[in-house]
């Protein structure tokens, strides 16, 4: 196999949480235009139905699941709308997350739940759903989870966002544990781990932190348009097919230093 074809996706169903903007609607389009069929969940039908337009116009193969995550006992029926509409699940990112200001000492108990909820409980119960539906039976598939530097390492001055800092630690950890189980069926389970990006999530840290943050990375950027669109093709192509239980850094070099 030459090294163009380790990397293309032709036919493969994509599943992409958190896809209708953002880091998820990028690494989707990526995903797309690598061949993937490509299903994008959200909960606002209308972002979804912007987000299918703009990769249709790509000439992808596109779904839309109108699905909160938050609500995991509808797990399962996401996962059978993808499978009904365009076949069994070769690909899953799991991108769809929360986060939540505050002190800790102040922490609100529903916010700690909510964070824990989307970033840690939906990755687990959406894998176990896949893995065991689509995967397992067919002895293949690739599970990437979208982590954070923020499971790195603790907080800076004037960032108070505990649960998200250890909802993300745990996603590198779930990956680690995920991919030693699963390795036997030959699913590679790994994590890609964003810097700073400019979303609608990061808006208020950034306008708080974010000249100071771009002065600290050793390529002096916040990450932009097109910068996950490589790693998540590597990791969801037969390119990694020997790399599990790992995450990528895509931060500009911040977590090196």
């Amino acid at each position: 196999m030459g090294v163009e074809q380790l990397f293309r996706l032709d036919g493969q169903v994509a599943l992409v949480t958190g896809g209708s903007r953002g880091l998820g609607l990028q690494m989707a389009q990526a995903l797309g235009e690598m061949g993937c069929k490509v299903a994008i969940s959200a909960r606002k039908a209308d972002e979804l139905a912007e987000a299918k337009a703009h990769l249709e116009t790509l000439g992808i193969t596109v779904q839309t699941v109108v699905s909160d995550l938050q609500k995991t006992e509808r797990i399962p029926a996401l996962v059978d709308e993808v499978i009904h509409g365009l076949g069994p699940i070769d690909i899953l990112v799991n991108n769809a997350g929360a986060t939540w200001g505050a002190p800790a000492e102040d922490y609100p108990d529903e916010a700690w739940h909510k964070v824990m909820n989307l970033n840690i409980n939906a990755p687990f119960f959406l894998s176990r759903e896949v893995g065991r539906r689509c995967m397992i039976p067919r002895q293949r598939g690739k599970i990437i989870t979208i982590a954070s530097v923020a499971g790195l390492k603790g907080m800076g001055p004037g960032v108070h966002t505990v649960a998200y800092n250890t909802s993300k630690a745990a996603a590198i950890n779930f990956t680690r544990a995920l991919a030693s189980e699963w390795g036997r069926y030959n699913i590679n389970v790994n994590a890609i781990c964003p810097g700073f990006f400019p979303t609608k999530m990061s808006e208020g840290l950034l306008d708080t932190i974010g000249e100071a943050m771009t002065a600290r990375t050793p390529l002096r950027r916040l990450g932009g348009d097109e910068d996950l669109m490589g790693s998540v093709v590597f990791l969801a192509s037969e390119a990694s097919r020997h790399i599990t239980g790992q995450f990528i850094a895509v931060d500009g070099g911040a977590s090196a230093i």
